[in-house]
């Protein structure tokens, strides 16, 4: 599963809760895929597979 698919899975708050875990600067308005590509990967898919 590519980056772009676990992002549409995914959940905002979610991705937001990660990448502020990882000290990453979102900017003003970011969209799942941006944060998505940020954020490691293995986070990601499990974030995607835990649902």
């Amino acid at each position: 599963m590519d980056v772009k698919e676990m992002a549409k899975k995914a959940n905002m708050k979610d991705l937001k809760a990660i990448a502020k875990k990882h000290n990453i600067k979102l900017g003003r308005c970011p969209t799942k895929l941006k944060i998505a590509q940020l954020i490691p990967e293995e986070e990601l898919e499990a974030l995607v597979n835990k649902k």
